[in-house]
């Protein structure tokens, strides 16, 4: 493996060890269920909005290091942005982890950018941004990947 991805392999699995925003936020105005049946990744996403933006968000559940990590780096992404903000970095997360899409500017997000090449993990770390895309339009239903 080159420098690289050596770098990307140990963020994510520094972010599996020891992931950032873990735990439920208690005063929570938005929340959503996640299931990856295929492999068993299942999260949960609470926030808080002030407004349009989120103020905090946490995220609880079990799953593999692609899908852990990925909730933990996602939060750290999204907190203090506004809701089209968030829209606009799912769109170019999921570009970029089918992909589709560079990777360009999406900072520790892009050590995710591997994972096109095996279309069974890219369900593994979409899973978290799907389930905050929905507790942000306010779906009541869990997300899953199938």
């Amino acid at each position: 493996m080159n420098e690289l991805g050596d770098l990307y392999q140990e963020m994510i699995l520094e972010h599996y060890k020891s992931p950032r925003n873990f735990g439920v936020l208690e005063d929570a105005t938005r929340a959503a269920h996640g299931d990856n049946p295929l492999c068993g990744d299942k999260i949960a996403v609470t926030l808080r909005m002030k407004g349009d933006v989120i103020e905090d968000v946490r995220f609880k559940g079990s799953g593999c290091a692609i899908s852990t990590a990925s909730a933990s780096l996602m939060t750290e992404a999204v907190k203090g942005r506004t809701k089209s903000q968030v829209d606009a970095l799912f769109e170019r997360f999921h570009k970029m982890v089918m992909g589709a899409g560079p990777a360009d500017g999406l900072d520790k997000l892009e050590v995710f950018s591997g994972v096109s090449e095996f279309p069974i993990r890219v369900k593994c770390a979409s899973l978290a941004w799907h389930t905050i895309k929905a507790a942000l339009e306010g779906k009541k239903d869990p997300v899953s990947t199938e």
